[in-house]
């Protein structure tokens, strides 16, 4: 019994601490008050307790569904830890196999608990009637589990949103916030006002009910004004709005005006007294989609009305006619016969012609508008070859930068840090390169030239390769220092080259050479080494043979 208590060589004590030391991830969405924080938290422990284990580390997520992993930090966190290797325990204790995760595909929770386990760390689910031991029991009766708690988040979704429409129908409001000049009001079950409920807040008895009312009386004479400037007047969203801001009108959230928020206003049949629910959803984790029409929940009288009728009606024909569904054999079709009356097409043209559909819907349907008049036989005057050899030109452009980045590093004595523009040399001097194309739409007795983008350049010494006729290889290179603020494309000619102080060189090695030379020298330091003062002679007496002074 006296050896029992010697540390032999052969034994652990860091193995065996790490061995009984464990990690819980808790989990709490809005379903039942018995899956709360502090109930997990307890029934973990006393499983602890019962094995022997430590909980050395939490990793929580409060509030947060588990259909999905995005937004839940804790096992975002959890699962990093133990990637990295910095997970210091062997084991993860979860109260369920529903508080892991309710994901819809049943295998996306089988790899989180295989990353665990590949990494050395097992995941035991604490309340669970079964052992996750890996044998083939355990491993069908969890599968059951993880397809039990995926279907019912799918149960629970279609039961939430038959009684969402339900109250719908029955004209209560259910869904998105309200738009300009309407209040959400909060009543009970007998329908007895709870008062106004304001931004962020929301019902919390189930038995509550919330309905819409009309604002104040300022804000309904804003929404018929504009009805009528939109019916009546004719005018566009963009212009509408921009009255309203002109006027310091601000909207329901004290902000000016947009385009989109007047949109809004004039398709929302709550101004005429109707609850419209289910016009968009989003099923479990999948994204959010328009649904038809006849899919819409409405409720009539649900509302005072705020606009007339007929005036809303129009207001809706007016926006249906905006967009209207032709072909592209239409539109090919319209297209060639603005050409016809204009003689020639742009953009501005497009956009600016009624019955036209606009330039991004032609971008749209055939990918570009060269492509576009392409089809019509129409050769736009406009030299849009940089878009064919873009891709080219950025191969280019990335090489000869990383080159030019390598020769400055075999140069003795320089410190070199790249960034997306080029390099900057000993923290101080940024050296950058970029590639000029060749002017193609120049008149033949006008001077050659070529020019590059410089809007992003910083101050320093700025290395240009002029492209060759064709847009298609370098042809020779060109050296200048540049300060920032200078226009946005540098124009670059043989005979502007002395006016930008600017050095031409045919070949890349001597493009090098010349940076080299426009470097300033690293200062040599010469080792100062302290010298201590001389001390003054002391004046000695005449010595004699034997070493003794005279006295």
């Amino acid at each position: 019994m006296a050896n029992s208590l010697v540390v032999r060589r052969t034994s652990s004590l860091t193995g065996r601490n790490f061995a009984l030391r464990a990690a819980q991830y808790v989990r709490m969405s809005t379903e039942l008050q018995r899956y709360s924080i502090q109930n997990q938290a307890a029934a973990i422990a006393t499983y602890a307790r019962d094995k022997g284990l430590t909980i050395v580390r939490t990793y929580v997520d409060e509030g947060r569904s588990g259909l999905r992993i995005r937004g839940r930090a804790g096992l975002i966190e959890l699962i990093d830890d133990v990637e990295s290797g910095r997970a210091d325990f062997d084991h993860v204790l979860v109260y369920d196999v529903s508080r892991w995760g309710r994901f819809q595909d049943v295998d996306e929770s089988a790899h989180y608990e295989f990353i665990c386990r590949r990494g050395g760390v097992r995941v035991a689910y604490c309340a669970e009637q079964f052992d996750n031991d890996g044998s083939l029991l355990s491993s069908i009766i969890k599968n059951i589990k993880r397809v039990m708690a995926a279907e019912y988040s799918r149960e629970l979704s279609v039961k939430v949103h038959m009684g969402l429409c339900k109250l719908a129908s029955l004209g209560y409001r259910a869904g998105a916030p309200i738009t300009y000049g309407l209040r959400r009001e909060l009543v009970d079950e007998s329908h007895k006002s709870k008062g106004l409920l304001g931004k962020g807040q929301y019902k919390s008895l189930k038995s509550d009910r919330v309905i819409v009312q009309a604002g104040s009386d300022e804000e309904i004479r804003i929404v018929r004004w504009i009805f009528d400037q939109f019916v009546e007047q004719r005018k566009t969203d963009a212009a509408i709005a921009r009255s309203l801001n002109e006027a310091q009108v601000g909207n329901h959230h004290g902000r000016a005006w947009t385009p989109l928020m007047i949109h809004d206003v004039l398709k929302n049949e709550n101004y005429i007294g109707k609850v419209v629910y289910n016009r968009t959803s989003k099923p479990l984790g999948q994204k959010l989609k328009s649904n038809p029409p006849d899919q819409w929940i409405r409720s009539n009288a649900a509302i005072k009305p705020i606009v007339d009728a007929t005036l809303f009606a129009r207001a809706q024909d007016i926006m249906a006619n905006r967009y209207l569904a032709i072909s592209e054999e239409e539109m090919l079709k319209r297209l060639r016969t603005t050409l016809a009356r204009k003689g020639r097409l742009t953009s501005h043209i497009i956009n600016a012609t009624p019955g036209l559909p606009c330039s991004d819907s032609y971008v749209d349907h055939f990918g570009s508008l060269r492509k576009a008049y392409s089809l019509i036989g129409y050769t736009a005057s406009r030299d849009c070859d940089w878009f064919d050899c873009r891709n080219a030109s950025s191969a280019i452009l990335l090489e000869h930068r990383e080159k030019l980045v390598h020769a400055l590093r075999t140069q003795r004595g320089l410190r070199v840090a790249t960034n997306q523009l080029g390099a900057t040399v000993n923290g101080r001097l940024h050296i950058s390169f970029a590639l000029a194309r060749y002017a193609t739409n120049i008149g033949p007795n006008c001077v050659p030239f070529w020019r590059t983008y410089t809007y992003r350049t910083p101050s320093g010494l700025f290395a240009v390769g002029r492209l060759n006729s064709a847009n298609r290889a370098i042809q020779d290179y060109v050296l200048l220092p540049y300060s920032k603020g200078r226009a946005t494309y540098l124009r670059l000619s043989d005979m502007g080259l002395p006016r930008l102080q600017a050095t031409r060189v045919a070949t890349f090695a001597e493009l090098v050479s010349e940076i080299k030379k426009s470097l300033p020298m690293p200062r040599r330091v010469e080792p100062t080494t302290s010298t201590r003062p001389s001390k003054p002679t002391k004046t000695s007496r005449p010595r004699t043979r034997n070493g003794r002074a005279p006295h």
